[in-house]
């Protein structure tokens, strides 16, 4: 072999190596970022002194802390004391009764479905005992009945063939229950229900911001990661994260983190790559003093400067602080408007409302 046909094979070489270390460093680049493990305190050193074995310490079982992820989580599903009918939002027709009725006589006399339409439909008993109104329940005496629809939500306002359909429920419960119902004028219920859906549709705010990797991609593990430091816990759905509410009672979370449920589904997730995600407010079910849109610009500042990524409006945008300071400005106003209506963002008449 010749002088140039060796030099010509060395070459060959080191182009390939170079290509194979060049396609190497290509993948691992593009590798989505992990979530760090927790780092192992190490044992202290031995000194001179000490034995040279020591007992092994008691088993302890593994266990939660009270702010855990879990507990906070647990806290959240708990279920919440449903709010009663409102002349504010609801229709309500009372039902007289001569005798009182037993709670079980009452929920045997329950229509099948709480809905009229795509309204929540509900009916409330007078407890005997202690005069206030609450669902029907078992073991208890009601000497009144109240049976009511809501006036209006996020589908719209209640229409004549939803108030029929909640004349028909209402009935049936009457005269299942002995009771004569004593109903409102539809034409004036429904304009009323007119009337406070363009309120709520002209006061309705769900805002959103989405965070964009800047260069390399992000793994769910490592968005869990990142969001958990600024106390987001997993949701029920995967791909989903939420930061709970701080004051118990109100378990509608302050703020949504999104990104896709595929990816959160993957074989190995730890190998998917994220571009995206989204931090969501759905306003009037937060309660004003959470501070919720101030917690929302931190979290998105934050996660962005730590996970290298930018925050983007709805056309791709960059926004900037100024804008977050004219949403924060608006923000104020619709919460003054809700109080002034009493029906407050967090507040039972207003979660029912914006549902």
């Amino acid at each position: 072999m010749s002088t140039l046909q060796i030099s010509l094979a060395i070459l060959g070489g080191l182009i390939l190596a170079i290509v194979v270390a060049h396609s190497a460093w290509s993948a691992r680049k593009n590798l989505p970022r992990r979530a760090t493990p927790d780092p192992v305190a190490a044992p202290p050193p031995k000194s001179a002194g000490d034995p040279p074995f020591e007992a092994e310490p008691e088993r302890q079982e593994p266990g939660f802390d009270r702010d855990s992820s879990l507990d906070v989580l647990t806290a959240m599903t708990v279920p919440e004391k449903k709010p009663g009918l409102d002349a504010l939002i609801d229709v309500i027709a009372p039902v007289l009764v001569e005798t009182p009725v037993s709670g079980e006589a009452a929920l045997a006399a329950m229509p099948a479905t709480r809905r009229a339409g795509s309204k929540p439909f509900a009916i409330e008993g007078l407890r005997v005992d202690t005069g206030a109104w609450e669902t029907p329940v078992p073991g208890q005496r009601y000497s009144a009945f109240q049976a009511g629809v809501q006036l209006a939500n996020r589908t719209g306002a209640l229409n004549q063939i939803e108030f029929s359909e909640f004349v028909i429920k209402a009935q049936a419960f009457a005269d299942a229950v002995d009771g004569q119902p004593e109903f409102p004028d539809m034409l004036d219920e429904v304009a009323r229900a007119r009337e406070l859906d363009n309120f709520a549709s002209a006061h309705d705010a769900q805002l959103s911001f989405t965070l964009r990797a800047k260069n390399t991609a992000w793994s769910p593990g490592y968005v869990h990661q990142s969001a958990a430091k600024l106390g987001f816990v997993s949701g029920s759905i995967p791909g989903r994260m939420v930061l709970p509410a701080s004051e118990s009672g109100h378990h509608a979370p302050i703020l949504g983190l999104a990104f896709d449920t595929q990816a959160a589904m993957a074989e190995d997730p730890e190998q998917t790559a994220l571009r995206e995600l989204t931090l969501s407010l759905d306003v009037p079910q937060v309660l004003r003093s959470e501070q919720p849109f101030v917690r929302m610009c931190e979290a998105a500042i934050t996660l962005a400067a730590s996970m290298d990524g930018v925050i983007i409006d709805d056309q791709g945008q960059p926004i900037r602080p100024e804008a977050m300071e004219v949403i924060h400005a608006d923000l104020e106003q619709l919460y003054d408007t809700l109080e002034g209506r009493d029906m407050p963002a967090g507040s039972a008449l207003g979660r029912r409302l914006f549902s």
